[in-house]
C-alpha cells in the first residue's frame, strides 16, 4: 500500500513509526512541505508527497482528545503528549506542538525515549547529577535553547532520587514527557498543565500542600510561577525548573526580568539566597558526522562571590566567577567544548562556533 492510498491518520502513524525507527528527535509537518525528520540535528525529508492545508488536522482527529482540538481552534496552539503502539515492547510517547499558520495547521512531534536515558549515553556527568540531586533545598535551574536536552537531564537527576527511595516527588509539566518508573519507597506524581492543572503556578501552589520533598516545574515562564518557585525553595523544598536562555548568566537575568523593575532588587536578593545551581546545556554536532550530538555544559554554583554578584545585579561578574570557581565545581562552557574537541568528538570548526569569544 502506497502512502498516497493511506488515510491522513494512517500516514501520520507511518511517519511517527519511521521517526522512531530512524532514531529521529523530531517529526515536522507543515503544509506545502514534505514530512521531515530531524536526525542527530539534521533535517531529512521523507519521500512522501507535500502536505495539504487540512491534512494535519484530519490526521489528528483519530489520535487526540477533543479538548485538544478545541484548544487548537480557540488558541491556535496546543501542547500535548501522545502514546502509540509502534511495535516496541511498550507504548511510544511523543510530545506534540500543533500550531496554526497561513497555510493551515502544522505540527512538531518530539520522540520521547521509552525509558529515562543512561547518563553515560547522554554525556551528563554522574558526579554533577549526584550533587544536584542532593541539595537539601533551594532552586536548581537548567537553561538552554529548545532541543538542548534540558528535560532529559532533569529526568535523569530526579530519577536518581526516585530510585534511592524515601522521596516524595511532584512534577508539573506541559506536557508530561518522561514517565518515572514506580519505586517501592518513593512516590512520584506527575501533573500535566491544561489537563490535570490549569497553570504551572497552580501546580506549584497546590503541590506545596502535597507534602513534597522535591518539585519539578517544567518551565518558569511568568512572574507567578517564578515567585512561587522561589518561595518553595526558601521554605525547605528542592525545586528544579528550566528557562529558555543560552547561558547561565542569561538564566539569572531572565528570572529577574519576569518581575517589574521596582521589584527586581528584592527578587535578586531572594535568588541570591535560594539559588543553588544553574546548568546551561548545548548539543553540538558530533564527529564523525551523523552521530548522536554531544552535550556541552556550563555549570554555575551559587558561592558567596556569585551570590553577591546576583544580589547587586552585576551580571558581568557572573562569567568571571564561573571561570575562577573551578575549585567549587564550576565549569565554563569553553572548557566543556575544549574537552569534547580534545576527545575527538567534535570538529575544530564546531568548537570555534561555541567558544565564548564567538558567542559574544
Amino acid at each position: 500500500m502506497t502512502n498516497e492510498s493511506l488515510t491522513p491518520a494512517e500516514r501520520l502513524f507511518r511517519w511517527l513509526s519511521e521517526a522512531v525507527a530512524c532514531g529521529a528527535s523530531d517529526l515536522h509537518l507543515a503544509a506545502g512541505h514534505r514530512p521531515t525528520l530531524r536526525v542527530n540535528g539534521i533535517l531529512q525529508q521523507l519521500p512522501d508527497s507535500m502536505l495539504g492545508p487540512e491534512e494535519v488536522r484530519t490526521a489528528l482527529v483519530g489520535y487526540v482528545d477533543p479538548r485538544v482540538l478545541a484548544q487548537i481552534d480557540e488558541e491556535k496552539n496546543a501542547d500535548f503528549a501522545l502514546e502509540l503502539d509502534v511495535g516496541g515492547s511498550c507504548l511510544q510517547r511523543f510530545r506534540a506542538n500543533v500550531f496554526a499558520s497561513n497555510d493551515g495547521l502544522g505540527a512538531c512531534f518530539r520522540v520521547i525515549k521509552s525509558e529515562i536515558p543512561d547518563m553515560v549515553w547522554a554525556g551528563f556527568p554522574e558526579e554533577l547529577a549526584q550533587r544536584l540531586a542532593h541539595f537539601r533545598n533551594g532552586l536548581v535551574l537548567f537553561s538552554g535553547v529548545t532541543g538542548s536536552g534540558k528535560t532529559t537531564s532533569l529526568a535523569m537527576v530526579l530519577n536518581l532520587l526516585n530510585q534511592e527511595g524515601g522521596n516524595r516527588i511532584i512534577t508539573v509539566e506541559e506536557p508530561v514527557e518522561y514517565v518515572f518508573p514506580r519505586c517501592s519507597s518513593s512516590i512520584v506524581t506527575q501533573r500535566e498543565v491544561g489537563k490535570d492543572v490549569a497553570t504551572f503556578a497552580d501546580g506549584l501552589k497546590y503541590g506545596l500542600r502535597q507534602d513534597p520533598d522535591v518539585i519539578l516545574v517544567g518551565e518558569i515562564r511568568d512572574q507567578d510561577t517564578a515567585q512561587i518557585a522561589l518561595s518553595a525553595a526558601e521554605t525547605g523544598h528542592l525545586v528544579f525548573s528550566t528557562l529558555h536562555t543560552r547561558d547561565a548568566k542569561g538564566a539569572i537575568s531572565r528570572f529577574s526580568d519576569l518581575f517589574p523593575q521596582s521589584a527586581q532588587p528584592a527578587i535578586r536578593a531572594q535568588l541570591a539566597m535560594s539559588l543553588r545551581a544553574v546548568i546551561s546545556q548545548h548539543l553540538l554536532p558530533s564527529w564523525p558526522e551523523g552521530g548522536k550530538r554531544e552535550l556541552a555544559l556550563e555549570v554555575l554554583f551559587n558561592t558567596s562571590p556569585m551570590a553577591s554578584a546576583i544580589r547587586m545585579g552585576k551580571l558581568e561578574s557572573i562569567d568571571t566567577n564561573i571561570i575562577t570557581g573551578r575549585a567549587d565545581g564550576m565549569v565554563p562552557l569553553d572548557e566543556s567544548v575544549r574537552q569534547l574537541l580534545e576527545a575527538g568528538k567534535i570538529t575544530a570548526e564546531t568548537a570555534e562556533l561555541y567558544f565564548s569569544e564567538k558567542r559574544r
